[in-house]
């Protein structure tokens, strides 16, 4: 069974940075893309950021683009997202999930409903 599961959220002034990770287990790893997303009181899932099996590939919102950055060790089954200069638009659940379609060794997904398996989040508060 696959299981997921996000830490490093918390609460961080506007301008600040932290950490997510997301530790996997129950599946190979390496051979799914992995993505991060997030979700705000009242409003839908948004995708944040995926990176491939291969750690060939990866793709960001524009709206976090230049500021987060999407890594992964496959023998350590985690991939991490870092996230600078936040803002308190920032602010939301966010959650890692799993890819398992085979989209080669570059394809990547931004479609919520392509992830099949989901962590439980962790919450992200920036203040202003």
């Amino acid at each position: 069974q696959v299981q997921l599961v996000e830490s490093g959220g918390g609460l961080v002034q506007a301008g600040g940075s932290l950490r997510l990770s997301c530790a996997a287990s129950g599946l190979t790893f390496s051979t799914y893309a992995m993505g991060w997303f997030r979700q705000a009181p009242e409003k839908e899932r948004e995708f944040v950021a995926a990176i491939s099996w291969s750690d060939g590939s990866r793709y960001y919102a524009k709206s976090v683009e230049g500021r987060f950055t999407i890594s992964r060790d496959n023998a350590k089954n985690t991939v991490w997202l870092q996230m600078n200069s936040l803002k308190p638009e920032d602010t939301a659940v966010y959650y890692c999930a799993r890819d398992p379609k085979d989209r080669g060794r570059y394809g990547l997904s931004s479609r919520s409903y392509e992830y099949d398996s989901w962590g439980q989040g962790t919450q992200v508060t920036v203040s202003s």
